[in-house]
């Protein structure tokens, strides 16, 4: 029997509504973001200490702001503090997106792909598939909804087609719940002042009463919008270090943020931008849309653009935990034998009801029900050489290129002349006439007989 042997039960955290366990480290407690694609990519969570920022080029979209709104939305359903800080941070929260049965207690409803997946084999028992298939995972492009239990509501399951209704908001500031930080004013407000707002609000949390509490989590949807002035890089640099500090020095909050869209691009930031970001914050993605070029939405129609990550959380550990136990990253396979390659493409597409994330993947040329009748573009282009259709001028021109020299070619006279009335040549020698091959004829009715 060893004599190392721990006497007493190990000592984890308190595990708070709407937090778990990391599944790297039971010491750290994870919370979500309020999308599950999104909380498989971060490592089953953002954890709380830590930051992440999403940087949203894409001046026709907000993609950004809807990542934000998602993480304000789980918030209030898991009974969260919250401290937005916008120009107009009650505006925004009333325009967030709610639970698809209108409470914070329900269970999440079954998306259209997963009941698709479980009633479709019953409904249609005449559709049958190889033996070998048949216990197979189908396939999927993304993490099932399904997953996030209802029991500890760590993740909901909200809906874009509804709002948050305003006795909720009405009620989450009156309990003290729901905190706003006001950037728009006649002066405009510095990211020091910011800071030492936000400050104000964690200082409470150094005490020990205050330590066991609800996690706070902190919101900025627009970080280096024009209300904020016109900030530097140094400023911004500054700003994302000092709130870092900051949540380093409290256990139990995290901030999730997103920067304007015109410094969410290099030219702005100059080389190396994103990788300086990564330096001052625990997690940077960013949302490439696809509007901002016509060739890509065409060629990917079921996608909105596409995600590139920059740096993930890693609290406590030297890898983040993501590499290994990510399913839509792809990583845990591979990780350990060739050193992290492999890893899946990511995209993004918000359809009616929600934000997903998932694995990019081409789709069948023409769409599913395409039904044709003309020759594909593929199968134009590749005949498109041997059967060459331009117009005389376009002939002449290119001859005219090509040609340098013109050459005549003329058969001799054999000495053979041909009359009429079946006679034979009188002069030359007489030409027999070449024997045909021999062919085999195949008959369909008879297959064991063949014709000469």
């Amino acid at each position: 029997m060893s004599s190392f042997k721990r006497k007493g039960s190990a000592k984890q955290s308190q595990v708070f509504p709407g937090t778990r366990p990391s599944p790297a480290t039971p010491s750290t407690l994870i919370t979500s973001s309020g999308i599950p694609s999104l909380d498989d990519i971060l490592g089953g969570g953002l954890p709380l200490s830590c930051s992440l920022l999403v940087a949203a080029p894409d001046l026709h979209s907000s993609y950004g702001d809807l990542v934000q709104k998602y993480f304000i939305a789980q918030g209030l359903n898991c009974r969260h503090r919250l401290c937005v800080i916008d120009d107009n941070a009650e505006a925004f929260v009333k325009d967030i997106m709610w639970v698809a049965r209108g409470r914070s207690g329900a269970a999440p409803e079954p998306t259209v792909d997963e009941v698709e997946m479980k009633a479709g084999p019953q409904e249609d028992g005449q559709i049958k598939i190889a033996w070998r298939y048949e216990q197979m995972k189908p396939f999927q492009t993304t993490v099932s909804t399904s997953s996030s239990s209802s029991t500890d509501e760590y993740c909901f399951n909200f809906d874009l087609s509804s709002r948050v209704p305003p006795s909720t908001i009405e009620e989450s500031v009156r309990a003290g719940q729901l905190s706003f930080i006001e950037t728009q004013s006649n002066s405009r407000i510095s990211t020091s002042e910011v800071l030492s707002r936000i400050t104000g609000i964690l200082r409470p949390e150094s005490s020990e009463a205050h330590s066991s509490s609800t996690p706070l989590r902190i919101c900025i949807p627009s970080l280096g919008s024009p209300q904020w002035g016109e900030l530097t890089q140094q400023d911004i640099l500054y700003f994302l270090h000092s709130l870092r500090a900051l949540l380093r020095q409290h256990p139990y909050v995290c901030a999730s943020l997103s920067l304007a869209p015109h410094l969410s691009t290099e030219s702005w930031g100059g080389r190396g931008w994103f990788q300086r970001l990564g330096w001052v914050t625990d997690s940077v993605l960013t949302l490439s849309a696809f509007s901002a070029d016509p060739s890509l939405t065409a060629t990917f129609p079921n996608h909105h653009g596409l995600l590139h990550i920059h740096t993930l959380p890693a609290p406590h550990t030297i890898l983040p935990p993501s590499d290994k136990f990510s399913t839509l990253r792809g990583l845990s396979a591979s990780a350990g034998g060739t050193g992290g390659s492999g890893e899946n493409n990511l995209t993004f597409k918000s359809t009616r009801k929600r934000l997903i994330f998932e694995t990019l993947h081409l789709d069948i040329e023409g769409g599913v029900g395409e039904r044709r009748t003309t020759p594909s573009a593929t199968t134009l282009e590749s005949t498109g050489d041997a059967h060459d259709h331009t117009s005389p001028t376009n002939q002449d021109h290119h001859a005219s290129k090509t040609a340098f020299a013109a050459v005549e070619v003329a058969l001799e006279d054999s000495g053979v002349r041909m009359v009429d009335g079946g006679d034979k040549a009188t002069d030359g020698p007489e030409l027999k006439p070449k024997k045909q091959k021999k062919k085999v004829a195949f008959r369909a009715d008879r297959p064991d007989l063949y014709d000469f």
